[in-house]
């Protein structure tokens, strides 16, 4: 899984690539902590280039959204498409995240 990292307002732009399974779902868990420690307002995860998620892909958003909520931060995601959508509505994390179709609308509020 790749990183890229940018800003827009008070928010930290996440894009991830790749696949998020049990070898890089750490590395996931990394980066958000990182993003929680610059102290931005909400941090949007865009997901457009992202492949492939797994149960420990899932866990580690998980994790990452109780420490986002614990500093009074929050998780948005976008660009969540094909297969990853697929996992998403069958996961329930559909209902329990703000999940928008472009950045532009992850950004807006």
């Amino acid at each position: 899984m790749d990183f890229a990292h940018s800003q827009e307002r008070d928010f930290h732009i996440v894009q991830v690539s790749g696949r998020m399974d049990i070898n890089s779902s750490a590395a996931f868990e990394r980066e958000i902590r990182g993003c929680l420690d610059k102290e931005h307002g909400a941090i949007v995860i865009d997901m457009t280039e992202l492949e492939y998620i797994s149960s420990a892909g899932l866990r580690s958003i998980l994790v990452s959204a109780k420490a986002a909520r614990s500093v009074g931060s929050e998780i948005r995601f976008c660009g969540v498409a094909g297969m990853v959508d697929e996992v998403f509505t069958v996961s329930g994390f559909k209902k329990m995240f703000k999940i928008f179709d472009s950045l532009v609308g992850a950004t807006a509020e």
